[in-house]
C-alpha cells in the first residue's frame, strides 16, 4: 500500500547543505519520491511511496532534534503522482521573499498567528459570528477552485507578492477584525500570519494543519467549499463524497475544477477549463492578450 506524507518543521538548521544530503540519501534508500525543500528555517517536504517507508522516513527524520516533533500528514496517493525526487536547498522553506523579516527559535516561527484546530475555528465563528474574516494564504488559482465561504482572496499570483499585497489600503477594515488565514497544510500561514502582525493586522489566527486537516474533520460539511488544489499530478482533492465544483469554464461556463496551463508565451497561467471543453480545444488561452502574444 502506497501514501503520501505532507510536513513542514520551522526550526533553527544549522548546516542545511548536510541535511539536504541526508534527507536525499535517506529518500533513495527506501524508493520515496517528492519534493522536500531544507534552509536555515527548517524543513518542508511532500513524499510518496510505500508505507512502510514513509513510517522509516518519519521516524528517522524525527530523530534529529531540529526536527524532533514534525508533524506528518497523511493523504491518498503514490509515488508515481511525483516524476522524482528533489531535494534542495533554499533560503526560505516557503518562499514569500520575506527571509529578513522571519524569525525561527526552537519552538518554530517567532511572532506568528495563534494556532486554532478546526474544533477551535467553528467555536470562534460561533462566538464571534460575522466579524470572523477567513483570509486565503495561496494564490488567485488555487482559490478560483476552493476556498471558505466568503473568504478574501488577495491578488497574487505567487507568495512573493503577499509581501506587496498587504500594504494595500482596502484591508485597513479588517485590520481590527478576528482574521483566520489558511492554506493547503499550514505552512504558508506560518508565515503570513507573521507578515500579517507586522503591517498592523492585530487579531491573527491560522488553521492547524491547514485545509488538509480541516477538510479530513469536516468533510463537505463544515465552511469549506470546492476542491483543494495540490501540486502533484491529482491537481485537486475532495473531502466529500460528492464534487461540489464551484469554478466556471472559462469556455462554456459549466461547473469544473479541471484547471490547465494557458498556452500564451511564457504566460503558464492555470486556466479553469472543463473536460468537454479540453477535448475540443487545441490551445487554452487566459486571456484575449494571451491569444494575440501568441
Amino acid at each position: 500500500m502506497q501514501k503520501i506524507i505532507l510536513y513542514y518543521k520551522f526550526a533553527p538548521v544549522p548546516d542545511p547543505q548536510a541535511v539536504m544530503l541526508w534527507q536525499k540519501t535517506l529518500c533513495e534508500s527506501l524508493g520515496l519520491k517528492g519534493r522536500i525543500i531544507i534552509s536555515k528555517q527548517g524543513i518542508n517536504g511532500t513524499l510518496g511511496g510505500d508505507v512502510s517507508a514513509l513510517k522509516k522516513y518519519a521516524k528517522a527524520t524525527k530523530l534529529f532534534q531540529p526536527f524532533k516533533g514534525t508533524v506528518f500528514k497523511w493523504s491518498a496517493g503514490t509515488a508515481d503522482h511525483f516524476p522524482k525526487l528533489s531535494v534542495k536547498v533554499r533560503d526560505e522553506i516557503v518562499t514569500f521573499g520575506a527571509a529578513d523579516e522571519i524569525r525561527v527559535d526552537e519552538h518554530g516561527v517567532v511572532g506568528g498567528g495563534q494556532h486554532l484546530s478546526p474544533a477551535d475555528v467553528h467555536k470562534l465563528v460561533k462566538e464571534r459570528g460575522g466579524d470572523v474574516v477567513f483570509f486565503d494564504g495561496r494564490n488567485v488559482h488555487e482559490a478560483a477552485i476552493g476556498r471558505f465561504k466568503n473568504a478574501v482572496i488577495p491578488n497574487v499570483g505567487h507568495t512573493r507578492e503577499f509581501r506587496e499585497e498587504l500594504k494595500d489600503a482596502k484591508y485597513d477594515a479588517i485590520k481590527k477584525k478576528p482574521v483566520v488565514t489558511y492554506c493547503t497544510g499550514g505552512i504558508r500561514c506560518e508565515v503570513l500570519s507573521v507578515l500579517m502582525k507586522n503591517r498592523g493586522f492585530q487579531e491573527v489566527y491560522q488553521i492547524d494543519g491547514g485545509i488538509v486537516k480541516y477538510g479530513e474533520t469536516y468533510k463537505n460539511k463544515g465552511l469549506w467549499e470546492g476542491s483543494l488544489r495540490v501540486f502533484d499530478d491529482r491537481m485537486n482533492m475532495w473531502f466529500g463524497e460528492t464534487d461540489d465544483h464551484i469554478a466556471n469554464c472559462m469556455v462554456c461556463g459549466s461547473k469544473t475544477s479541471n484547471q490547465e496551463n494557458c498556452s500564451g508565451n511564457g504566460c503558464r497561467m492555470l486556466t479553469v477549463i472543463c473536460e468537454d471543453c479540453l477535448q475540443a480545444k487545441a490551445t487554452i488561452y487566459c486571456s484575449p492578450t494571451c491569444t494575440s502574444l501568441s
